[in-house]
């Protein structure tokens, strides 16, 4: 790491833990914000434990459909704060209590629209996990109905608030590597391989409330709890669970909205019988900025360079820079350049709260509002509809439409399972 480049990663990572210190001194300073909690498995305990080492926050009420799960995170917070929260299993109770300031929604995605547009219609903040909606439509309805409100969103989409992420927008938007002329990303890991066989769920889990308006398919572990990412009609598969992070940083480095035209090809190879979503999938997005290609492999091949299996290539004119949660490293295109490599770890789960909280506070717009996570959310659905169809997508974002392909257009929305409705109406 050369002089002028650790002088420019310190004093971001100064201003970084300064902004951040400001905000906890702040939360102190203020009555407690009141929470509630849609959705307590594992990612819901993430968003509450997030909330707290932030602090001056109180949780209210929880909501799950699985009493085991809501029993469990109850206790948790009584001995964390000192006094029970109430406990509901419909969604709809819980937004009715009135000692609430803010909702943070943990649901899997078939459940982030209808809570997401009730907690509108309450008058509650939002922090709601990403993807922003199940799918495309979903996400435009959510968006009209923020549009319409002075509710405080923030979209789960962490590594905004990662300083390496951060670094490396700086950093490109400096101009010092030059045009960025491609992008490539990719996240590979052995998926977890459940059973798969049709059975009984779990005698605390209502699942046919747990699908709710997605299709009610026969449980089993690989689609229930925390398995549910690679089934198609609940978590959409890899790339809209997990590439959806590196896609969004991806955008919001480049300053980019959706892409013009995507696709996609890959197939299940190695995990067929257990997922009905790529094992191996290859994307490509066609942005203005320049082409992005996403990847993923997700049954366990060794790989060749592990330090780079989870992360962004930028490649530019002059340098070509690699970032991943905890570094970055800039590659100058000289032979006999010195590759420089910045360590770069930080909370960002916290930090990103941190900047929800702090905006529920002030009524400043939070790093990723409503729009923004669409647009992340969008591009995602579009690669996964583009492999759906084997066919490339033409995306108008002035009309919010798949162009040509009526078929692929159809897709855009799905209909909800009687007796939900879905919100879109266009």
């Amino acid at each position: 790491m050369n002089f002028i480049n650790r002088r420019h990663f310190l004093s971001t990572a100064a201003v970084g833990a300064a902004a951040l210190t400001t905000l906890e001194l702040r939360a102190t300073e203020a009555r407690k914000l009141r929470l509630g909690l849609i959705g307590c498995g594992g990612y819901g305990a993430t968003l509450l434990n997030a909330a707290f080492r932030v602090g001056n926050v109180e949780v209210t009420a929880l909501c799950d459909v699985d009493g085991a799960h809501l029993s469990a995170t109850a206790g948790r917070l009584e001995k964390q704060q000192g006094k029970p929260p109430r406990t509901f299993k419909l969604y709809q109770d819980l937004l009715a209590v009135e000692e609430l300031d803010a909702v943070l929604i943990a649901t899997p995605p078939q459940w982030h629209a209808l809570p997401f547009l009730a907690a509108l219609e309450r008058g509650l903040d939002i922090y709601c996990e990403k993807p922003l909606a199940y799918d495309v439509r979903e996400g435009r309805a959510m968006v009209n109905a923020a549009a319409k409100t002075d509710r405080i969103v923030q979209i789960g989409f962490q590594r905004r608030n990662g300083p390496a992420v951060r670094a490396v927008r700086d950093y490109l938007q400096s101009g010092r590597a030059g045009r960025v002329v491609q992008v490539e990303a990719q996240i590979n890991y052995n998926a977890e391989r459940r059973d798969a066989t049709p059975q009984s769920p779990p005698e605390t889990l209502d699942w046919d409330l747990w699908c709710g308006p997605a299709p009610k398919l026969p449980y089993s572990p690989q689609i229930g709890h925390v398995a549910w990412r690679l089934e198609k009609e609940y978590g959409h598969g890899h790339l809209v669970d997990w590439g959806i992070h590196w896609l969004d940083a991806i955008r919001w480095i480049l300053g980019e909205s959706t892409p013009r035209h995507v696709q996609a090809a890959g197939g299940i190879y190695e995990l067929r019988g257990h997922i009905t979503t790529p094992d191996v999938l290859a994307a490509h997005f066609g942005f203005v900025t320049c082409p992005v290609v996403w990847r993923h492999r997700i049954y366990g091949a060794a790989e060749y360079a592990p330090e780079i299996s989870n992360g962004i290539f930028f490649y530019a004119e002059k340098e070509t820079i690699f970032v991943a949660d905890n570094r970055w490293v800039v590659i100058p295109k000289r032979q006999d350049a010195q590759r420089q490599v910045h360590e770069a770890s930080a909370d960002i789960a916290k930090e990103h709260m941190a900047n929800f909280l702090e905006c529920v506070r002030t009524r400043q717009q939070t790093l990723c509002p409503t729009a923004d996570g669409y647009q992340s959310t969008t591009t995602v659905q579009l690669g996964a509809l583009a492999y759906e169809t084997e066919s490339k997508l033409v995306w108008d974002a002035t009309k919010d439409q798949i162009m040509v392909n009526s078929a692929a257009a159809v897709l855009l929305k799905r209909e909800y399972r009687a007796p939900y409705q879905h919100p879109w109406k266009g």
